[in-house]
């Protein structure tokens, strides 16, 4: 993007918790002037739970089967959540991880960044995997029905490639530390 793109002006339209909407005029690369609303996210943490050595055999991954309003019913998922202000990536991802599976990790290690859906937000979703897990109990917050799950990698691959796995940050997550585990 070079310096005569961007926006050029715009109002917040809509607020509530932690997103909010503007309605921007914006100057494309072009030099054209449209308007794009732009829904402001503070980020989020994941983490790909592995219970043993990823790189062993065929290791167990810790995932959740989460009811999700938006989508009419439930998503296997990996556990996340959004950024608290003024948090960092790691350690939000080591709090999702003890609230939602009760586990807390000896290692987590970055994987990748990924920008979820950035034709209206600018919500990033920082991704990362957990080694050394202590087990626990967890806690949910009020609007979280979650069930933990722990199922053989190979299993999870294939829930993937049939389409059972359709969360993105989740088949992004799995894939890439399958794909970096050895």
């Amino acid at each position: 993007m070079n310096e005569s793109t961007g926006r050029v002006d715009g109002a917040r339209i809509w607020q509530n918790r932690f997103l909010d909407a503007q309605l921007d005029r914006v100057r494309y690369p072009d030099g054209s002037i449209g308007e794009q609303v732009l829904i402001h996210h503070p980020g989020a943490a994941a983490v790909v739970p592995f219970l043993n050595d990823p790189t062993g055999g065929d290791p167990q991954v810790l995932l959740l089967r989460q009811y999700r309003y938006a989508t009419g019913g439930t998503l296997w998922e990996i556990p996340a959540g959004r950024l608290e202000p003024g948090e960092a990536p790691t350690a939000c991802a080591h709090r999702e991880l003890r609230e939602e599976t009760g586990c807390t990790a000896s290692a987590i290690t970055p994987l990748t960044t990924m920008w979820t859906t950035p034709g209206f937000t600018n919500e990033q979703i920082h991704l990362f995997m957990a080694t050394g897990l202590t087990r626990g109990e967890s806690r949910p917050e009020a609007d979280e029905f979650i069930e933990v799950v722990a199922l053989p990698l190979a299993d999870v691959l294939k829930k993937i490639e049939s389409g059972e796995i359709s969360d993105a940050k989740t088949i992004v997550g799995i894939l890439y530390a399958a794909g970096f585990r050895a």
